[in-house]
């Protein structure tokens, strides 16, 4: 009797641990396809991103345009472009935020801008990032940002935001986590990080 109970008892626990093994499976299984299914619809909506390359304001600058409301960069301490890519001063803002013709403005301005896209002026980094013959690297930009999943680009739904992004200094604008790899650069809307500098010992 003894014998037989030991062996049922052995049977039991032996089914216990089978059904035990076979749940965790089940759970990982889940888990797994959970993600999978997570990641694929974070990849698709991501790619699905509506994108608007024309501007969503009009071109014209002047107190007589139809003009309304112009989103623009906020933090500059001076200087302040706007969707368009005009830059001015904070007096020059009209009450929508666009920059206004009477205290003048300049457009698509890269006067610190290097060969490589990286700037010495946030705003100018903005502004020269909207010019329109910059639309094919944006393009570029873009897509590597969907490849690589990168949700801070790929949730921009236009070019403006695209570089206001873009222009805020990033981990490729740093060298030893402490210093600029060129300071008179480091705002970028280009694909290459900034020239690393080297620094005199």
């Amino acid at each position: 009797m003894l014998t037989i109970r030991a062996f049922r008892r052995r049977w039991i626990f032996a089914i216990f641990l089978i059904i035990l093994a076979l749940f965790l499976l089940f759970q990982v299984f889940n888990e797994t396809q959970s993600a999978n299914a997570s990641v694929y619809e974070v990849q698709h909506t991501l790619l699905r991103q509506p994108f608007q390359w024309h501007p969503k304001v009009s071109d014209v600058v002047g107190e007589s345009s139809n003009i309304t409301v112009c989103r623009n960069s906020v933090q500059g301490r001076q200087l302040i472009v706007d969707e368009r890519g005009y830059i001015c001063y904070h007096e020059g803002l009209t009450s929508g935020g666009c920059c206004s013709a009477q205290l003048g403005v300049s457009r698509y301005n890269c006067s610190t801008c290097k060969n490589n896209g990286c700037c010495y002026v946030y705003e100018h980094c903005i502004s020269c990032c909207l010019e329109p013959q910059k639309k094919p690297i944006l393009q570029r930009i873009l897509q590597e940002a969907r490849d690589n999943k990168e949700k801070l680009l790929v949730s921009v739904s236009d070019p403006f935001e695209l570089c206001l992004a873009k222009c805020r200094t990033s981990s490729k604008s740093v060298q030893h986590e402490n210093s600029y790899r060129d300071p008179s650069a480091k705002y970028c809307y280009g694909e290459d990080p900034p020239e690393l500098q080297l620094v005199a010992t």
